[in-house]
């Protein structure tokens, strides 16, 4: 595992090790933070590491707001919920390390497979609502909850993420409510959307009943192109379920998805609800002691302090990141590499790869003459590529990571991850690109088959 840095005409790339951990690939990356894959040189664990650059964070005057949150999410034990172990920083950056699932997003089991089973549902709906409701009882509401935020570890245990858009009791007003619209529409309860203050639980739980609703059935309750008409939907509370729920669910879910938030059901209810109780197995962990010294000297101490961790890296002559084993089952569901590699190309949400037996120029070059027609800019950064649409989408301009890894001398893995804009136009995007890389994508799988391992395009998420 390796990660490239450095201008594309410095002639070296190399590792970045930060403290004890060594970075890898990037996971993610947003206006403000980067997530990366990294590893613990000391004890060998796999983390993943939130990197804020400081510069930014003092420009919007975020400073206050992020310790905040920091210190919260530092303090939130729970085994359905993703840990944070650390803060360290750098001169100019802060870096928040994570723990790391390798099970995929609970998406991805719902869009490979279909709907889930009653029983199925209702464990992992389960989990979630052991997870909310501890965050609630110490003042975190989530506010973004979906199944692309629900992740799964190595033994299929559900993991809450992204507390990015989590608010603290800090930004509770006089009047004991929420104003901060936010969240993803179609999950979105209708007094966040009215904008006149909402209850945090209430908004939360109302999320958990659409995430219910999809689970069962294998799509959405409340959804049209249009955001107006799907608003409308959503005020009103206009949906049915289809005819395999269960009364008890169906019952459920319709006093979750109440649009007046002072007759919703409350999580307490939920918790006595029959049909959630069925089979139901409270959570068992210990409360942990958690101290907030390192959030503290980050946030408190001079640049110049000899507390900062220094950035260090290892250079090597420039060639594309070596994966190795261990790297490459961190990409995959636990230790099943077959999630790497599927048949179809069509299947392919936030990130997706392709394996190539091609030189790792030639798969640049190619990359680049595909992406140029379809309207994107290309920027090369030694073997990442960086693919900026000319054009605004429905989500802002459409923009793609693209980094390249050598497995083997003649064999390379191509990552291609949406960094901005919008997830269905990233599909329909990666679809017109493949056409022109059906040249240098390796097809033919046959010692792919030899291990039950097929070749072609990843639909995971990491």
């Amino acid at each position: 595992m390796a990660s490239r840095s450095g201008g594309g005409n410095s002639g070296v790339s190399g590792r970045t090790r930060v403290g004890r951990y060594e970075l890898g690939r990037t996971l993610g990356e947003g206006s403000f933070a980067k997530v990366k894959f990294a590893r613990n040189v000391e004890t060998g664990e796999s983390v993943a590491i939130k990197i804020l650059d400081k510069e930014k964070v003092f420009i919007h005057k975020m400073i206050g707001q992020i310790k905040r949150k920091i210190s919260t999410m530092k303090l939130i034990r729970h085994p359905n919920v993703i840990r944070m172990y650390e803060v360290m920083a750098s001169k100019t950056k802060i870096y928040i390390v994570m723990e790391f699932v390798t099970g995929g997003e609970l998406f991805d089991k719902i869009a490979t497979k279909g709907r889930m089973k009653e029983d199925e549902a209702r464990k992992y709906f389960q989990q979630l609502i052991n997870a909310v409701d501890y965050c609630h009882s110490r003042g975190v509401y989530h506010r973004d909850l979906k199944p692309e935020n629900l992740l799964l570890d190595a033994n299929g245990i559900l993991k809450v993420s992204d507390f990015g858009l989590s608010a603290l009791p800090q930004q509770v007003r006089e009047d004991g409510l929420l104003h901060t619209t936010c969240g993803t529409p179609n999950y979105v309860a209708p007094e966040v959307i009215n904008n006149k203050g909402y209850d945090g639980a209430k908004a939360d739980l109302w999320s958990c009943g659409v995430i219910l609703f999809v689970l069962m059935a294998g799509y959405l309750p409340f959804e049209e192109s249009n955001l107006m008409a799907l608003y409308k939907k959503i005020f009103k509370a206009e949906f049915s379920c289809p005819p395999w729920f269960s009364t008890s669910v169906k019952k459920l879910i319709k006093k979750i998805l109440d649009p007046n938030p002072s007759t919703r059901i409350t999580i307490a209810e939920v918790l006595e609800n029959d049909w959630f109780k069925k089979g139901y197995k409270p959570p068992i962990f210990q409360q942990e002691d958690v101290s907030l010294d390192d959030i503290n000297a980050v946030f408190n101490e001079a640049v110049d302090s000899p507390n900062l961790v220094m950035e260090r890296r290892e250079e090597r002559t420039l060639s594309p990141v070596t994966m190795n084993a261990f790297e490459l089952i961190s990409k995959s569901q636990g230790l099943n590499l077959g999630f790497l590699f599927e048949t179809q190309m069509g299947l392919v949400k936030r990130e997706t790869r392709f394996t190539s037996k091609c030189p790792a120029s030639e798969i640049i070059s190619k990359i680049e003459q595909a992406a140029v027609p379809l309207g994107f800019d290309v920027k090369k950064n030694n073997y990442k590529l960086k693919l900026h649409g000319e054009k605004t989408g429905r989500k802002g301009h459409l923009s793609i990571a693209t980094e390249i890894f050598e497995v083997a001398p003649s064999l390379h893995v191509v990552e291609l991850r949406k960094a901005g804009g919008d997830t269905l136009e990233f599909h329909k995007f990666y679809k017109n690109l493949s056409t022109g890389l059906k040249d240098i994508v390796w097809k033919s799988g046959d010692e792919f088959k030899d291990e039950e391992v097929k070749s072609g395009a990843d639909g995971v998420s990491s």
